[in-house]
């Protein structure tokens, strides 16, 4: 069932303008019902500004009366809120690592030329005219641009990365297959070496905690076992 857009704010009009039970608000907001109650008690940590679901063309003045009327009445909401849809054009890259778009841009154009600049636009979210002055090095910034992999940079994943590279390889007519096998053998090499390094930890943490259990127990001698047993 939809909700709507604004929940909390939706359940905070209704308790302060309706007669509508704590149950009914619930289940048309989506909340639970200790959540309503807490609302008209003045019990939450936040407070929230009503939202009328009435002037946002959610609810109808009729399904209140109904619900009113009934408490039994399961609210119906007249049109659900409206989804935000993302619109066709760049990739959006956050603030913090739109500086770092060039040296992506660079490294890709240094590793793997047969990804087209459209591709590359799609996977960084950059622009043609980007990545013409890179390549022709008339960028303003060129003398600092350093290529880095825009995996790394957190300008997108590997698998799409990946993706990218395979099918300009495949319409290259490129075989990546040793490329892949040899990136495959690197990470499985790794992941060896992480296992191994820990489980020589743990053997190392094992013979100390041991260690450290016989230099805390006693030597059994005469004179200690003499002294237990006077204890």
């Amino acid at each position: 069932m939809a909700t709507p857009l604004m929940p909390h704010a939706t359940a905070a009009w209704l308790v302060d303008n309706t007669a509508l039970s704590f149950s009914q608000i619930a289940e048309f907001c989506g909340l639970h019902i200790l959540e309503v109650q807490a609302m008209a008690d003045d019990m939450t940590g936040s407070k929230y500004t009503g939202r009328d679901p009435v002037h946002a063309g959610e609810l109808s003045m009729e399904e209140i009366e109904k619900g009113q009327a009934d408490e039994d009445y399961v609210l119906k909401m007249s049109k659900g809120p409206e989804q935000v849809r993302r619109t066709k054009g760049p990739r959006y890259t956050p603030v913090s690592k739109r500086q770092d778009k060039p040296d992506g841009i660079a490294w890709l154009l240094r590793n793997h030329p047969e990804i087209s600049d459209g591709a590359i636009c799609k996977l960084i979210g950059t622009t043609r005219n980007t990545i013409t002055a890179i390549r022709e090095r008339s960028h303003w910034n060129i003398a600092e641009i350093q290529p880095k992999d825009p995996v790394t940079l957190g300008l997108t994943s590997q698998r799409e990365l990946d993706a990218v590279v395979n099918r300009a390889a495949k319409k290259a007519g490129i075989d990546n297959s040793a490329a892949d096998d040899a990136r495959l053998g690197t990470d499985r090499e790794a992941l060896i070496e992480q296992l191994r390094a820990e489980r020589d930890d743990a053997h190392r943490k094992a013979e100390a905690a041991l260690a450290g259990e016989e230099e805390a127990a006693p030597e059994l001698t005469a004179e200690t076992l003499f002294k237990k047993s006077g204890e």
